[in-house]
C-alpha cells in the first residue's frame, strides 16, 4: 500500500522560508543552485523515493539479503538491484560530490533532503549509497591525486560503492584495541590481515566494486588509538584480480534485513595507506561525521513517514464518543483523533518531525556555508555550529525519532502492532540509528569532552551567538522571553559543568546526555519561534495554506508549553552530577 508522500509544503516552508536555502546560489561554489533547481531537485527526489524505493520496502524487510558460503557472495532482495540502477541512473550518487571528478557539486543541504526522503520509504537501501557517500568524502579530503582519480569518478557515480570498516570482534568504540594489522609490501601496497564485523554493504550485488576503508596498525605503531592507520582495499584490484576481501557472513538483525551487514574477512589483502601513518583515526572522522548527519536524518525519515501513517489511521479509526459529545453522529463512533491522549501522542509526532527538520536543515546550510562562504569569518562561524550540531543532531533525532514512532504505534492500537501496518517496521528498522556511528551515549560524550573544550570553548560561544541573532529578531515578545529562558537554562548547566568536572570527570559523564538534549531544545525552541513568526507573514501565506500555517502557530505554542518545563528538568539533572548515579557498588544493583 502507500502510505508515505513526500512533505513538499513543509520542506519548502523550512528551506525556503526558514532558512532561505535560495541564497546559498549567490555563492560561488553552488551558483547554479537556484530556487526553481532545488524545487525541482525535491520533486524528482519525491518521485525517485515514492516509486522507486518505497515499492521494496516492505518486500526487502521480509526476504532480506541471503550469503552463500562457498562463493561467500550476497544477494541483495528481489527489486534491489533495479532500485539502484535506477538510483544511479538519475544522477542521486554524485549530488553533493565534487564536480572535478563527475558530481553535480550542489549543496549538502539538498543530499540531506534527498536522504530524508530515501530513509522515510526505504532505509536499507539508503544504507548502500549513504556509507559511500562518507567514503567519498574521506578520499576528497585525505587521499592522494593517484587515489582520487582512481576510485572517485566511479564512486560518485555509483557503479562503486563504499564502505568504513571499524568495529572488530574485541573493540567496537575503543578503537585503540583492534589487532588488524597492515604490513608493507615491496610495491608501496600492505598487506592487511584482520577481522571486521557490522559492516554495511560489505558485499552485496548492487555496484561493480566495493571500496572498503579499513583501519588496521602498522608494525611499528604505537599503542591505543594514536597507533591507527587507514587503508583503501578495493574488492577489485586494477588488473581485474579479486583482493582477498572477504564476506564470512551476515549478522542476523531486527531491522534493516535488506541491508547486507557483514563480517568482512581481510586475509593478507592488497592495501595504500590514507593520509599520514598512524594518523588513520583522524581520516575517518571526516567519514564518521557525514555518516552522523546521515544517521540523524534516519531517525526523522523514519519519524515522518511514522507520523503520515498514524494521523491517517486516527483519522479513518472509529472508537468510542468524544468526551465534549458527538463529532461524527452519522457514525457508530467517532475518530479516534478527537481523544485527548490520541492527539497528545501525533503532537509529539508533529512536534519532533517539523521540529527536527528545521534544525537538521539549519545544521546542513551551516555545512555548506562552512565550506562555500566567501567570508572567513562566516566560515568559522558555520564550522563551529556544524561541529557542534553534529552529536546533537545524530542522537536527537534518532532518539526522539524512535519515541515519536513508537507513539504513532501506540496511537494505532493493535493494528500499530502488525505487519499489515509498516509501523512495526518502522521501528525495528529504526532501532539501530540510536547504536551505529557511534551510540548517542557517545555523541553526547563528544559533545561534552570534545566540542564543548575545542578552541578554548569558541564552539558554544559561536552557537549561542548564533541564536541570540535569530531571538532578537523575533516579533512575539512571549516566544522571544521562552527561548531566552531555554538558552539561559543551557548557558547555566554549561557554568555548572566548568566548575565541577575539572575536579571529577565522572561528572561530565554523568551530565552528557541530558545535557545534549538541552541544545537541541533550545535550538528547537529558535527554529519554532521563529516558524510560528513567518506563519504571520503576508507573504508567506500567499505561498502557503490557511490550515498548514495556522498549524504551525498552535503547535509552536504546545512545544513552549510542554518543553520549557522539561528543560528546566534536565537543568536539575545536570546540577546533580552525579549524585545517585555512581553511589550504587557494583553488587547494589
Amino acid at each position: 500500500m502507500s502510505h508515505y508522500k513526500t512533505p513538499v509544503e513543509d520542506i519548502s516552508f523550512v528551506l525556503f522560508e526558514l532558512l532561505k536555502a535560495q541564497k546559498l546560489s549567490d555563492l560561488p561554489a553552488y551558483a547554479e543552485a537556484s530556487e526553481d533547481l532545488q524545487r525541482a531537485i525535491i520533486e524528482e527526489a519525491g518521485k525517485m523515493a515514492e516509486q522507486v524505493l518505497l515499492p521494496v520496502n516492505e518486500s526487502g524487510d521480509r526476504e532480506g539479503c541471503t550469503f552463500d558460503p562457498e562463493s561467500k557472495a550476497v544477494k541483495t532482495p528481489s527489486g534491489f538491484q533495479e532500485a539502484y540502477k535506477t538510483y544511479i541512473e538519475g544522477g542521486w550518487s554524485g549530488l553533493s560530490s565534487d564536480s572535478e571528478f563527475g558530481g553535480q557539486g550542489l549543496p549538502h543541504l539538498l543530499k540531506i533532503v534527498v536522504d530524508e526522503l530515501c530513509c522515510s520509504t526505504n532505509l536499507s537501501f539508503g544504507m548502500y549509497p549513504g556509507l559511500s557517500h562518507g567514503a567519498i568524502d574521506l578520499l576528497s579530503q585525505h587521499g592522494t591525486d593517484e587515489q582520487k582519480s582512481t576510485y572517485l569518478p566511479k564512486m560518485i557515480e555509483g557503479r562503486w560503492t563504499g564502505t568504513m570498516c571499524l568495529t572488530e570482534p574485541q573493540c567496537g568504540t575503543d578503537l585503540g584495541l583492534i589487532s588488524t594489522k597492515a604490513v608493507p609490501d615491496a610495491d608501496g601496497s600492505y598487506a592487511i590481515s584482520g577481522t571486521k564485523i557490522w559492516i554495511t554493504g560489505g558485499e552485496h550485488d548492487l555496484s561493480e566494486n566495493i571500496i572498503h576503508l579499513v583501519l588496521a596498525k602498522l608494525p611499528d605503531a604505537p599503542e591505543g588509538s594514536k597507533g591507527i592507520s587507514l587503508f583503501v582495499v578495493p574488492k577489485f584490484l586494477e588488473d581485474g584480480k579479486r583482493n582477498a576481501a572477504f564476506c564470512g557472513g551476515l549478522e542476523h538483525k531486527m531491522g534493516i534485513k535488506a541491508s547486507a551487514t557483514c563480517v568482512m574477512n581481510f586475509e593478507g589483502a592488497k592495501g595504500w595507506l590514507v593520509g599520514q601513518p598512524n594518523q588513520g583515526l583522524k581520516c575517518m572522522f571526516t567519514m564518521m561525521n557525514a555518516a552522523r548527519i546521515m544517521v540523524g536524518i534516519q531517525g526523522l525519515g523514519l519519524a515522518e513517514t511514522a507520523y503520515q501513517v498514524s494521523l491517517g489511521f486516527a483519522k479513518e479509526r472509529l472508537q468510542s464518543r468524544s468526551l465534549s459529545g458527538p463529532k461524527s453522529p452519522d457514525q457508530k463512533a467517532d475518530p479516534i483523533i478527537v481523544h485527548p491522549d490520541v492527539r497528545r501522542m501525533l503532537l509529539k509526532q508533529k512536534l519532533f518531525t517539523e521540529g527536527a527538520r528545521a534544525m537538521a536543515y539549519w545544521t546542513g546550510l551551516h555545512q555548506d556555508l562552512s565550506h562555500a562562504a566567501e567570508d572567513e569569518t562566516q566560515r568559522q562561524v558555520s564550522d563551529d555550529i556544524f561541529q557542534l550540531m553534529t552529536p546533537v543532531v545524530k542522537a536527537y533525532l534518532t532518539d526522539e525519532g524512535f519515541f515519536s514512532t513508537d507513539a504513532g504505534l501506540q496511537s494505532m492500537g493493535g493494528s500499530g502492532f502488525t505487519q499489515d501496518w509498516p509501523l512495526e517496521q518502522l521501528l525495528r528498522d529504526g532501532r539501530i540509528a540510536r547504536i551505529y556511528e557511534g551510540t548517542n551515549g557517545i555523541q553526547a560524550m563528544d559533545l561534552v569532552g570534545r566540542k564543548l573544550v575545542m578552541n578554548g570553548g569558541r564552539l558554544p560561544r559561536t552557537y549561542f551567538a548564533e541564536l541570540e541573532k535569530l531571538i532578537e529578531g523575533l516579533d512575539n515578545d512571549v516566544h522571544r522571553e521562552h527561548c531566552k529562558s531555554f538558552l539561559q537554562a543551557t548557558q547555566k548547566a554549561l557554568a555548572w559543568l566548568a566548575q565541577n568536572a575539572p575536579n571529577d570527570p565522572e561528572h561530565a559523564g554523568a551530565v552528557a546526555s541530558p545535557l545534549l538534549k538541552m541544545f537541541a531544545y533550545t535550538t528547537l525552541s529558535v527554529m519554532w519561534a521563529n516558524m510560528a513568526q513567518l506563519s504571520h507573514d503576508e507573504h508567506v501565506s500567499e505561498r502557503f495554506s490557511g490550515d498548514f500555517l495556522a498549524g504551525k502557530r498552535k503547535a509552536a505554542e504546545h512545544f513552549f508549553r510542554v518543553y520549557k518545563g522539561e528543560q528546566l528538568a534536565l537543568l536539575d539533572d545536570v546540577v546533580a552530577g552525579k549524585d545517585t548515579l555512581m553511589d550504587l557498588a557494583e553488587n547494589e544493583f
